[in-house]
């Protein structure tokens, strides 16, 4: 969903003014937890990968379509990735 900008200084200007800090530092919050990659992420990057089979429930899992979505859009929805211009 895209929500234009104007739209969300509009509704910031309508906030009383002590409401309008905690919008700032909620805002403040969200831009530096994007910026910032989990540990754990880290190190599954830096991880080398295993050799062990798949077990046959791990191939069914990876055949079915149900519920199936990328690693990529996986990190997007739980914000562990920035989409870059």
């Amino acid at each position: 969903m895209v929500v234009r900008k104007e739209d969300i200084l509009n509704l910031v200007e309508r906030l009383r003014e002590h409401d309008q800090q905690t919008v700032f530092d909620f805002l403040q919050y969200l831009i530096d937890r994007s910026e910032k990659k989990p540990t754990c992420w880290v190190e599954i990057d830096q991880a080398t990968p295993d050799e062990e089979s798949l077990t046959g429930e791990e191939h069914r899992q990876l055949n079915s379509d149900a519920g199936y979505v990328t690693g990529e859009e996986a990190k997007h929805e739980f914000g562990l990735q920035v989409d870059l211009p």
